[in-house]
């Protein structure tokens, strides 16, 4: 039984390891701006079906300046009428905080599907668990997120977090 158990451990850990997505680094022209982000050119990673996204960290030269973090989701085949001017994503993490973004929407009434949410603290938010992604639109469109996607999407933000 033992045996079983640390074979099953070592597919799932070999399985997170080969679904998480190669650091793609850019210098910016003028040499004072990093740009470390998931390399999405073949595929963007998944948090739950029909929900995609990608990390991107911007690093600035010199100590007055700190890195920025960005969540880019991609709500597939999402295109939602709604009644207001703006729309809120809500990412909701396991201790009951949320990250939110408004989304102001297209001249045409419609969401087209990506949102970009600011990470004020990824150090906080790799420890943490993303439970859930919700869309506030004409009714609230609820994203669960899996255990084996947070663990993956957690090995994706420390990646970013570590590039060099």
């Amino acid at each position: 039984m033992k045996v079983i158990l640390i074979v099953l451990s070592f597919f799932a850990v070999i399985s997170i390891n080969a679904q998480t997505a190669e650091i793609l680094k850019s210098v910016n022209d003028a040499g004072d701006v990093a740009t470390f982000e998931l390399d999405c050119s073949a595929a963007f990673q998944s948090l739950a079906k029909g929900l995609r996204y990608n990390i991107t960290r911007h690093e600035f030269k010199g100590p007055e300046m700190k890195n920025t973090y960005r969540l880019l989701l991609v709500m597939d085949g999402f295109y939602s009428k709604t009644l207001n001017k703006e729309m809120t994503i809500s990412a909701v993490l396991s201790d009951g905080t949320a990250i939110e973004a408004k989304k102001i929407i297209e001249d045409d009434g419609f969401f087209d599907g990506a949102c970009t949410l600011k990470i004020k603290d990824p150090h906080a938010l790799a420890a943490e668990n993303i439970d859930k992604i919700i869309v506030h639109a004409d009714k609230d469109v609820v994203y669960q997120i899996s255990e084996q996607n947070r663990a993956v999407f957690k090995k994706n933000l420390n990646n970013v977090i570590n590039a060099k």
